[in-house]
């Protein structure tokens, strides 16, 4: 079976999808907001989630992750190659110009 990949390909009506790009050895302050409702695959490379507390953890091409409910600070790259990051999410009602107009 083939890893899942977000890259490339159409998406369904009502989702959306956002490439990151992390420098080697470098980071990226988290914002929970930029990754609310995402699903992110490690597309290339590693990428390390800080946690609150400054502990680690590793992941690796072809993970696939959910950031929401994390106390994050921080995503690494630790590498020395670029890692890419891709993730796909539900277009909100308040930036989706196909959605019906409210009625409320």
């Amino acid at each position: 079976m083939d890893p899942l990949s977000f890259v490339g390909g159409s998406l369904p009506a009502g989702f959306e999808r956002r490439t990151v790009t992390l420098g080697a050895r470098s980071a990226r302050t988290y914002e929970p907001g930029e990754w609310r409702d995402a699903l992110v695959v490690v597309e290339q490379g590693v990428v390390e989630l800080e946690c609150l507390g400054g502990s680690r953890r590793r992941f690796e091409t072809g993970a696939v992750l959910c950031f929401a409910s994390l106390s994050l600070r921080a995503l690494h790259n630790p590498g020395r190659a670029p890692t890419l990051l891709v993730a796909v999410s539900r277009i909100s009602a308040a930036t989706d110009e196909s959605a019906p107009p409210s009625t409320s």
